[in-house]
This record gives structure tokens, C-alpha cells and sequence, in this order.
């Protein structure tokens, strides 16, 4: 490769992600549906308004592109985390191997940041949703790590279990989300930083998904 073309192809890059970088940006302050790809190409200081198109094709081509990039550099962290635990029984081991990634990739992103907040918008669009879903499934240790925590879950029957699991989801999504619009507000926050926040958040996982189950009959009496 000649000069030039080095030139075009860093050139190319860097407008790939100034644009990725707007896109989480504008996405987590105003809502996915609520930007244009006009707008994110204005906002990145694109001349040509049709930038989003060129380089990515469509909205949800750019979406899938900022969940690869973080997914991306959560993976190795959790992969390290798992093969320290992988032998473990104790269901603590695997929530923490589920959250603690996140919250040290969060760590990483600095101040301020917009991941957290995307996250949350993208979870809640049933069409973008697949998206993320689709993107951490190629995660093999995040595969590794559900599987691993089902294992260790307590004896629940099939939908209680499934609910929980909706619910420790729900947490995962909404508590980082809600700690960084804070964090852009000046509004204090619980701990010094993501990973003791994480810490809180495993504390309370254990605790939802061990909590015992009252069936509606002893509910009733």
C-alpha cells in the first residue's frame, strides 16, 4: 500500500468514527428514533450530509457498529474473568463475571460518556433490540458465562427463573444508564467509581435471583 493510499485509508477511519462516536453520543441524549443520519453527519463535521449512508448504509448498520466496538472491548476483559472462575460453584463467581466486564469497560470510557445511555434506548426498541442481542451472542464467554450461572442458579420452577433473569437484564441495562445521566448532570452517585458500582449491582443480582419463591397459593394464605 502506497502513501496515499495510507492516507485515504486512515482518513476513511477517522471519519468512521468521529461519526460512531456522534451517533452514541446524539442517540443516548435525544433518542434513537429522534436523530437523523442527517444530523449525525452534521454533528461529526461532515460535508457531505449523506456520510452516515456512505460509510455504514443505514441506521441500524451504525447501531450494530457502536455495540460491536464496545462488545468488542468488554470481551477480553470477561475472558479473563472466566477462566479465573470457570471451576467455581458459587453463584456470586458468575454474576460478577457478568457484570464486573461491563462496569470495568465502563471504567475505561471516561467522563463523559454515552454507552450506557444507548444501551438503554436500544433496549427498549423492540426493532433495535435484536441488534444487541445479536452482537453479544458472538461473545463466547458471555455465552460461557450465562450458561455457567444457570448451573448455579437456585431450584426455581421454569418461568419464576426465566423472569428473574428479565429482571437481572432490566438491572444491568437501567442501573449503568441511570448512574452515567446522573454522572452528566453533576448529580452525586453511588461510589467512587463503575466497579464499585458494579460491586453494588452484584449484591443485588445474588440477592434477587436467590430470594425464595412464594407460589400464589402461599401468597394467598
Amino acid at each position: 500500500m502506497n502513501a496515499s493510499s495510507t492516507k485515504r485509508t486512515d482518513r476513511v477511519a477517522a471519519t468512521r468514527d468521529a461519526i460512531i462516536t456522534t451517533a452514541e453520543r446524539l442517540f443516548a441524549e435525544q433518542g434513537v428514533q429522534a436523530v437523523s443520519n442527517r444530523q449525525i453527519s452534521e454533528a461529526a463535521g461532515q460535508g457531505n450530509n449523506a456520510a452516515v449512508g456512505y460509510h455504514f448504509g443505514g441506521k441500524a448498520d451504525l447501531i450494530r457498529e457502536i455495540v460491536r466496538r464496545h462488545v468488542e472491548r468488554m470481551e477480553p476483559l470477561r475472558e479473563r474473568m472466566y477462566e479465573s472462575i470457570k471451576g467455581s460453584k458459587d453463584l456470586r463467581d458468575w454474576v460478577e463475571c457478568l457484570v464486573v466486564p461491563v462496569f470495568e469497560h465502563y471504567d475505561t470510557l471516561g467522563e463523559p460518556s454515552w454507552f450506557a445511555r444507548f444501551a438503554a434506548q436500544v433496549q427498549f426498541d423492540p426493532q433495535l433490540r435484536s441488534i444487541v442481542e445479536d452482537e453479544a451472542l458472538r461473545a463466547e464467554s458471555l455465552d460461557r458465562t450465562v450458561e455457567g450461572l444457570s448451573r448455579y442458579m437456585p431450584e426455581l420452577p421454569e418461568d419464576v427463573a426465566a423472569e428473574r433473569f428479565r429482571m437481572m437484564q432490566m438491572l444491568m441495562v437501567l442501573t449503568p444508564a441511570s448512574r452515567e445521566a446522573s454522572m452528566a448532570k453533576g448529580e452525586p452517585v453511588y461510589g467512587s467509581s463503575w466497579r464499585e458500582a458494579g460491586g453494588a449491582l452484584v449484591d443485588a443480582i445474588v440477592g434477587l435471583l436467590q430470594a425464595p419463591h412464594n407460589t400464589q397459593e402461599t401468597a394467598r394464605e
